[in-house]
């Protein structure tokens, strides 16, 4: 069964099953009902950057003060030395390979806007760490309690790739092989929270990444369906590969 993939090792919590299932529940409901009630407060829900900025701001708002109550830092994956460097060298790959294929198959017209400065810090403290220190986090960690390593770095990536393919500003499409590339890049960054321990390397890469390949670089407006099509495609394979060469072999490869 799904449930049993990665069972805990010397990491494991000493909270109930029940107990850790709660926790889930709360992991993933309460900083998504948090957000929303900080956007109607704040003038309602809203697609543009301004009104994500305050949703995402409220999702991670919740997260954090929850996780800190619950796991503390160390527990949320905030952990700096090996941890953070091995975290930047496995997402860099990702990236690398995403900047080539982005490149080679999405037309460009230009490069570095005005105003992309802002941009950036938008990608890098909403877009990458407010969803991230959810997912990655606060619901990594809980599901980790409740069912193991593997599931939440399979679950919390599955999370992370349905709210990009709903909330993030690169999300151009909506069709399947979008959503399907959106749910491989955060399963990726799943296993790799779970081989490292830290997130702070893959927040920081991710808003490296969207800065990179689609503020630097910049794209007809909006991208022609058909080269995005081809790059979800080959990136999601790209991103196959990885997981598939850092998919965790014994129970010393975990780092809840």
């Amino acid at each position: 069964m799904f449930y049993n993939l990665g069972a805990m090792t010397d990491q494991e919590s000493s909270i109930s099953t029940q107990q850790a299932g709660l926790r889930t529940a709360v992991a993933f409901g309460a900083p998504v009902a948090g957000a929303i009630a900080v956007s109607i407060l704040a003038g309602g829900l809203g697609s543009d950057q301004s009104a994500l900025a305050v949703l995402f701001a409220g999702l991670g708002l919740v997260s954090w003060f929850i996780g800190l109550r619950w796991y503390g830092l160390h527990g949320l994956g905030l952990r700096g030395q090996r941890a953070l460097y091995a975290g930047i060298g496995f997402a860099a790959l990702g990236w690398v390979a995403f900047l080539l294929l982005r490149f080679y198959f999405v037309t460009n017209i230009g490069y570095g806007p005005a105003g992309s400065g802002r941009s950036f810090i938008f990608l890098l403290l909403f877009e990458a760490f407010a969803v991230q220190i959810w997912t990655f986090g606060l619901l990594f960690r809980a599901l980790a309690d409740w069912r193991g390593g593997l599931t939440a770095a399979v679950g919390s990536g599955i999370v992370f790739g349905a709210t990009a393919y709903l909330l993030f500003q690169e999300s151009f499409t909506g069709s399947l092989v979008s959503f399907v590339y959106f749910v491989v890049w955060g399963i990726l960054y799943g296993v790799i929270r779970l081989r490292t321990g830290s997130l702070i390397g893959i927040f920081v890469i991710q808003a490296m990444q969207s800065f990179t390949a689609w503020v630097v670089m910049v794209p007809q407006s909006p991208p022609q369906s058909n080269e995005l099509q081809s790059l979800y495609l080959a990136a999601s394979t790209a991103y196959l590969i990885l997981i598939w060469r850092l998919w965790p072999k014994a129970a010393e490869d975990y780092r809840i």
